[in-house]
């Protein structure tokens, strides 16, 4: 099975890309023969502005541009979406935001008209979300930013498409956390990808626990 583990910093030697190649690294070393693929969308030089042809895409009033085929090309390919992500204001940075609004268009993530209502078309993607925070875990408990990500991210974005977040993992305090282990914590998630016997454990006063 194919992983496409798509990442939004602009600093190539960032946290949040070595943790998307751990991620990698798990899926290609788990049992049964599964590859990964790395989008890192800044390197890349991904547009996430939405333009005229964009809402026309919107509007069934035009083709998809060819940036955006091509993201949806991969996405076909894939049996797993990961996002890896630094948190911005409680929520993903405008690069990642603006390759979905543009990527997760009418027409190909859904159906929407007056006429049918709203078709729901990416029913066979699982999606795994790993927010990269400086916050601890009381911040987000107490204000709630838990709920909130859940809210606007899993349900706001992906079942409104269809598609199953079936994990949403928080790696907080993660600049201050031994390098080893948010590294290990990453590799076991890409080993359980495609195998959810395999467990994510972290300590249990830890904030790289699952959320």
């Amino acid at each position: 099975m194919h992983a496409l583990i798509v990442v939004a910093h602009p600093n190539p030697r960032s946290l949040t890309l070595s943790i998307a190649q751990s991620i990698a690294a798990g899926v290609t070393r788990a049992d049964g023969g599964h590859t990964a693929e790395i989008a890192d969308l800044a390197a890349e030089g991904f547009d996430p502005r939405f333009t005229t042809a964009d809402h026309a895409v919107h509007d069934r009033a035009g083709p998809p541009p060819p940036d955006v085929l091509a993201e949806q090309a991969r996405l076909d390919d894939a049996d797993a979406l990961v996002l890896v992500y630094p948190i911005y204001w409680w929520s993903m940075p405008a690069l990642l935001k603006g390759w979905i609004d543009r990527v997760f268009s009418n027409g190909w993530a859904y159906d929407s008209s007056p006429d049918t209502g709203l078709v729901k078309k990416l029913h066979r993607l699982n999606v795994h979300l790993v927010g990269i925070g400086g916050a601890d875990r009381g911040t987000y408990i107490r204000h709630g930013y838990f709920d909130a990500m859940n809210t606007q991210i899993a349900h706001g974005i992906f079942d409104f498409c269809g598609a199953h977040v079936v994990q949403s993992h928080f790696m907080l305090e993660a600049q201050t956390k031994d390098a080893m282990d948010n590294h290990a914590f990453a590799q076991a998630i890409g080993r359980r990808l495609f195998d959810s016997s395999i467990p994510v454990q972290a300590d249990k006063d830890s904030d790289l626990a699952r959320c």
